[in-house]
């Protein structure tokens, strides 16, 4: 006898004797009906998060992210008409914390006017450094002048190899940019670090003058 099986056009049932192809053919016929649009969720944010929204926006995510993230830590709530009227309250207190930062990055945005940093880096007779001067770098610097500027806020297309001067762009918002001028310099070998440490720490000889003779 000669083994295969028939698929019904009307009731899509394989005419086989095994009842395994009659489930995965229901399981598939579910998995169909819930759409690949169905695996995210709309929320609204109780909080401003970068990349996704403000607060009080309502926004669409999947649902992993909504039930392993966004709901257990508060920052959104599902988008009900009782906590769209309660987001009311969350939506002032995140203008104003809004407001705060803008100000904060203002102020670091004026500091920075004219700001320039100077990084020693090792590199050969060429200027050519062996390692590379990148964000991180910059921040660190900035940071040791007094200004707060995060690795992220530094744009560059890429990192500097070589000793020299260039203006780097600080993004602190998008409204929000300048440039810091960087200047990369030859790093000191030990020697002449310990040559300059002799020289900082020798005392000039005190010019004396000579006591006046007192007559009676």
């Amino acid at each position: 006898m000669k083994s295969g099986f028939r698929e019904d056009a009307t009731t899509g049932i394989h005419n086989v004797g095994d009842s395994q192809f009659i489930h995965n053919r229901v399981s598939i016929g579910r998995a169909a009906s819930i759409g690949v649009g169905n695996m995210n969720m709309k929320l609204v944010l109780r909080k401003d998060i970068d990349k996704l929204g403000f607060c009080g926006d309502v926004v669409e995510v999947s649902q992993g992210y909504a039930r392993n993230y966004l709901l257990p830590h508060h920052l959104a709530l599902e988008p009900t008409k009782a906590n769209l009227k309660k987001i009311e309250v969350d939506k002032k207190v995140a203008a104003a914390e809004r407001e705060r930062k803008r100000a904060v990055l203002v102020g670091v945005l004026e500091r920075l006017s004219g700001a320039e940093v100077t990084i020693s880096a090792a590199c050969n007779p060429e200027g050519h450094l062996y390692g590379s001067v990148g964000p991180r770098e910059i921040s660190r610097a900035l940071l040791d002048e007094g200004h707060t500027v995060q690795p992220d806020q530094i744009k560059m297309s890429q990192n500097i190899k070589e000793i020299g001067t260039l203006e780097v762009a600080v993004v602190l918002a998008d409204d929000l940019r300048t440039n810091v001028k960087v200047w990369i310099v030859r790093e000191k070998s030990a020697d002449e670090a310990e040559d300059d440490k002799d020289v900082a720490t020798e005392q000039p000889a005190s010019d004396e003058e000579p006591a006046s003779a007192t007559t009676v």
